[in-house]
């Protein structure tokens, strides 16, 4: 069985998990604490990041958006990567910019500062951090509406992996009840359409010891 090193709340690890389920790969879960710093895990990935994919015969892929291009290659349907290369580069593009900039100016002042200094013992967070968070987060809602309103989906007319890595950001912050959907109705419908989405059903069952989610997390009709 192929197996996929994860953090629960990890975006980049939501993505694969979410990935391989859309292309109906079959797989088992392993968390990974990576500050651990385990020899057997840094064999695998020198790194020491997660996600990691190891696959049946061995071979261990590491990165989200490395991970989704081998699966678009190695499992090719549905392709989620694009049909040619204006929509692969848009796809490209988009993940870019939910995997760097979405990432370092909404997740990591919000989740880093929330959940995984928490977790990691790292002090009190950042409040500082946490409004800086909240300001980009609406910035970046805009965003996505405005795409939406002109696309069937983000990169164009077909689901693709700038759609999974988006929703995938926002699943995690919405387990900790930072998302205000009320404000970006256009942002919800979008985002409910993948919530509903049998891929997304292994998300939306996450459950983490004294961290539970708000109610309307697993919520298809929030």
């Amino acid at each position: 069985m192929r197996t996929l090193y994860h953090l629960w709340l990890s975006p980049f690890c939501r993505t694969v998990r979410i990935s391989l389920a859309e292309k109906k790969v079959e797989f088992q879960l392993r968390a990974e604490n990576t500050w651990d710093r385990r020899d057997d895990f840094l064999a695998l990935n020198p790194a020491g990041e997660v996600p990691v994919l190891v696959e049946t015969d061995g071979t261990a892929i590491s990165s989200a958006s490395v991970i989704c291009e081998y699966l678009d290659e190695a499992y090719p349907d549905p392709p989620l990567m694009g049909g040619n290369p204006k929509a692969r580069a848009e796809t490209r593009r988009l993940i870019q910019w939910f995997d760097i900039k979405f990432n370092n100016e909404v997740t990591q002042n919000l989740l880093g500062e929330k959940m995984m200094k928490r977790f990691l013992g790292l002090g009190e967070p950042d409040s500082s951090a946490i409004r800086a968070g909240y300001r980009n987060l609406q910035y970046h809602m805009d965003y996505i509406a405005y795409l939406v309103d002109r696309r069937n989906w983000l990169a164009g007319d077909d689901l693709s992996y700038a759609d999974l890595t988006a929703a995938a950001h926002l699943s995690a912050l919405d387990y900790i009840g930072d998302v205000d959907w009320a404000k970006h109705e256009v942002v919800k419908t979008w985002y409910s359409r993948l919530k509903s989405r049998p891929s997304f059903r292994s998300l939306l069952s996450d459950r983490i010891p004294s961290a539970p989610p708000p109610n309307h997390y697993s919520d298809l009709d929030f």
